[in-house]
């Protein structure tokens, strides 16, 4: 089986078949990241261009980290450092950029749907890195993986609490997709105003009161309050917000014992989580930030290698992949992935 798309621009209409394709591939490639040499010949070749218009340090490095670990060409494009800033145009930049054939453009935009417009104007793939409000399909998936990893037991048996800025949060819309496509029972908890009734006709449970929220949970995944999106008086201040939404170690007990807590950073310590929880036991924050560099590696290799017909694991381990077409094509053998 291979993925239905060449694009990655959100989870909305993905299959369980390929959100689970692409969470097994990551899982046998978390290993590369613990080798003493931490590189596979896969996309030699393949040049990954990451366009990002809005700030970013975690998911550019890491997909930076990804492509390089696959021996991709990664060629990095921040705001400042592009014609963006005189003037030109996301179309014309693309247009540009695709010009130059990439194999790939990983896109981080302000504005919702900024991924989905590209891959209507290139011919390469595009993989949605945080558009707007939109969605945040990698960072779903990464966090997908975290909780397979330490969770033992089927999705459709997982409680999963979301809390915070639900309005703006293009990491709960994700997540929310990817998780009720799966099967898992989704709650979501935030003040009123920051989480409208329509989120219930996704099939998640709406919750006002955070200890509510937790009662049981399998799963608590914090967001940050984003003060980028803060337009209007959603909460009268973040003392007030931290007073009933903060994530304590007293608020947490109520979970299940063995309760784990994301959160797709940065952080806002004593606002949204408390510094005991963030750094405590439970938390699987750390896992996180390390397995979406096996997950991206999973998706460009998944969406750029030709043949991969969904292939993971040992299967990868006996695939040979075609050298990169030009000089090296002559001088190098086949190159052969060897992932276990």
């Amino acid at each position: 089986m291979a993925l239905r798309s060449r694009h990655l621009l959100g989870l909305e209409n993905v299959s369980a078949e390929d959100i689970t394709l692409l969470l097994d591939t990551a899982e046998s490639l978390v290993e590369v990241s613990r080798r003493e040499v931490k590189k596979l010949p896969t996309l030699r070749g393949k040049t990954v261009v990451n366009l990002f218009v809005e700030n970013s340090t975690r998911t550019r490095t890491s997909f930076e980290i990804a492509a390089k670990r696959l021996s991709a060409d990664a060629v990095n494009i921040s705001t400042s450092s592009s014609s963006m800033t005189k003037g030109e145009t996301l179309e014309d930049t693309a247009r540009n950029l695709a010009a130059m054939s990439p194999d790939c453009i990983v896109v981080r935009h302000p504005a919702s749907g900024a991924a989905r417009f590209l891959a209507g104007v290139v011919e390469c793939s595009i993989i949605n890195a945080g558009d707007g409000s939109h969605e945040h399909p990698t960072q779903a998936l990464l966090d997908l993986l975290t909780i397979r990893q330490r969770k033992q037991i089927a999705w459709k048996d997982l409680v999963v609490t979301i809390i915070g800025d639900i309005l703006h949060s293009r990491v709960a819309r994700s997540n929310l997709y990817a998780l009720r496509t799966l099967g898992a029972k989704v709650r979501l908890c935030g003040p009123p105003t920051l989480l409208p009734e329509e989120f219930r006709s996704f099939g998640a449970e709406l919750f006002y009161d955070v200890g509510r929220a937790v009662e049981g949970a399998d799963v608590i995944m914090m967001l940050r309050i984003q003060r980028e999106r803060q337009t209007g008086n959603y909460f009268p201040s973040l003392n007030e917000y931290a007073r009933y939404y903060c994530l304590t170690a007293e608020v947490a007990r109520k979970a299940s014992p063995d309760v784990i807590i994301l959160h797709p950073g940065p952080i806002n310590r004593g606002i949204e989580i408390a510094s005991e929880v963030a750094d405590g036991p439970y938390s699987v924050i750390m896992s996180q930030v390390a397995n979406g560099v096996a997950l991206r590696m999973a998706l460009l290799y998944q969406l750029l290698v030709p043949g991969a017909d969904g292939m993971r694991g040992s299967e990868i381990s006996q695939t040979t992949v075609a050298p990169a077409e030009g000089p090296l094509a002559a001088s190098a053998p086949p190159a052969r992935v060897a992932v276990r």
